[in-house]
Parts: structure tokens; sequence; C-alpha cells
């Protein structure tokens, strides 16, 4: 296994966590770009992004980007944040787009697409078989008990003394009302690459 994130807090506790484990030696993780990731074209069977599509800013090389580090015949996984899918013509409505602004304003994040959009870019770089799923009625209930979680003294004292912690419940508020709304998706799309 092969681990990258760009965040090096991420990195050192995966190590941390792998060490803890005894696995060390099958699993490694590194501080690296997945818009340029340092492997060898063809290198896995399997490469698997979780909740990183939604970081982002250009989706057509973070897609390109994977199916390039992927062996012939190998499996690419997209697990991500997405909007809903749009009908021939349609937009997001003013309030969705107002939405997505003040969720990725918290968590800077680029925009979004639809699951559809990563099924297009995942046919334009060849992926065979692809299928999507989605996770959105079993995720959605995370953002809630996130919420119930910090219902507690030392959360709300700290919400009152913090800007970030303010910040981070809105977000989770956002998320709640992005997901009530049928806006927000959590979307899995998987294919292979070509032999």
């Amino acid at each position: 296994v092969r681990g990258i994130t760009l965040s090096p807090f991420q990195c050192r506790r995966a190590q941390f966590l792998t060490q803890k484990a005894g696995l060390e030696d099958k699993a490694k993780f590194s501080v690296a770009d997945a818009l340029a990731m340092p492997f060898q074209k063809g290198s896995f069977d399997l490469v698997w992004s979780m909740e990183s599509g939604e970081h982002m800013p250009d989706k057509r090389q973070f897609m390109r980007e994977l199916v390039r580090v992927a062996a012939p015949g190998g499996r690419i996984i997209v697990v991500t944040w997405c909007h809903r899918n749009l009908k021939d013509g349609e937009t997001l409505t003013r309030f969705e787009k107002g939405l997505l602004k003040l969720i990725n304003s918290i968590y800077f994040l680029p925009p979004w697409v639809s699951m559809d959009r990563y099924v297009a870019l995942a046919e334009e770089e060849g992926l065979e078989g692809i299928k999507t799923a989605d996770w959105t009625q079993v995720v959605k209930p995370f953002w809630p008990a996130v919420l119930v979680s910090c219902l507690n003294w030392k959360s709300i004292k700290v919400l009152f003394t913090s800007q970030t912690v303010r910040k981070g419940a809105l977000a989770i508020l956002y998320m709640m009302v992005g997901y009530s709304v049928g806006l927000i998706k959590f979307g899995v799309i998987t294919g292979q690459k070509k032999k």
C-alpha cells in the first residue's frame, strides 16, 4: 500500500498508526500532490481515492492521474462529495450555488461536480465497466452525529473563544442543510483501466 496526502499531519498520523499495527513494511505514506503523483505509470492494481476529489481544483487532471498510475486492468475507485446530478441544460439553483460557496469557503474547497461529471471524465480517460453508487443515505447521519458529539461544556466553551471552531460548527450545519435538500451527494465511481 502506498498512500499520499497533502497534509503532513495526516501523513505522520498514518505512519504512526501503521507502525502501531506492525504494518510499516506493507504500507507507506508520504506527502504528495494527487494531481502529479510521484509514481510510475501503471504502478497499482487498485487506485482508491477517499474523499479527495472534492479537494481537487482540476477534476480532469485528477482523473487522468488516477488512471495513469493504475496498471492495465487495474481498478479505480473514487469516493467523493458531489453535488446532485443535473438534467440536460439544468444548472444549480441560486440557493444551491450559495450554499456550496459557503461550505467551500469554510473548508477551502474548489467547486464541486456531480457524479455524472466524474463518470464523463472516467469515460474520457478510457475506463471500462464504470459503475456508480450513491452512499448519501448511509453517510448523511454522520453530520448530525458530529454536531451531537460537540454538545458538551468543553466544546461549547471553545465555541465562544475560537472563530475557527465557530466556522467548523457552521460548516456542519451547512452540510446538514445540503444533505436535507438533496444538493449534497456522497458518491462512489469505479471502473477498470483497459488491459
